[in-house]
């Protein structure tokens, strides 16, 4: 028996509802790839930062990775699927994949850009979510972005000097 589906009125019309999804599904392609990459670095850094690297990357992969669901669910709130496939997030991903086993030193500058990267993607939906005025995803962007511009920053610091 096919189920019924209720029409959404959450006071976003259907337009703007389906521009924030699919603003949302390239972030969390985004995010998604950002924790890969993350974690990956994590596993394998070597060198003599090795053991605040390690802890800092497994930090920033675990807050990531709990981010990635606030991202799908504000998406499937706003009546669309998210994402969840490998395929669909290279399709979406502003960020590239990291190719072998980078240098401690260059784990740490794919990870500022990867961060960055990050917070423009969320940072372009503001001006439909404003339109929309969609409080509950500029409230959660607006969270991202300070993670993702402080984290960017402490990375940017292990470089300086």
């Amino acid at each position: 028996m096919a189920r019924s589906s209720l029409k959404i009125d959450i006071g976003i019309d259907d337009k703007q509802r389906k521009q924030i999804a699919d603003g949302l599904s390239v972030f969390l392609a985004d995010s998604y790839v950002l924790y890969l990459m993350t974690h990956n670095f994590h596993w394998n850094v070597t060198g003599p930062q090795f053991n605040s690297l390690h802890l800092m990357f497994m930090n920033q992969y675990t807050e990531q990775w709990n981010a990635l669901d606030a991202i799908a669910e504000r998406i499937r709130a706003l009546g669309y699927p998210a994402p969840g496939t490998y395929r669909a997030f290279a399709k979406l991903a502003t960020i590239a994949e990291v190719e072998g086993v980078p240098s401690a030193n260059d784990m740490v500058r794919h990870l500022v850009a990867a961060q960055e990267a990050a917070a423009r993607t969320a940072r372009k939906l503001f001006p439909v979510i404003e339109a929309a005025s969609d409080q509950p995803t500029a409230d959660l962007l607006t969270q991202r972005l300070d993670v993702h511009e402080k984290t960017a920053w402490m990375l940017r610091s292990l470089l300086e000097g």
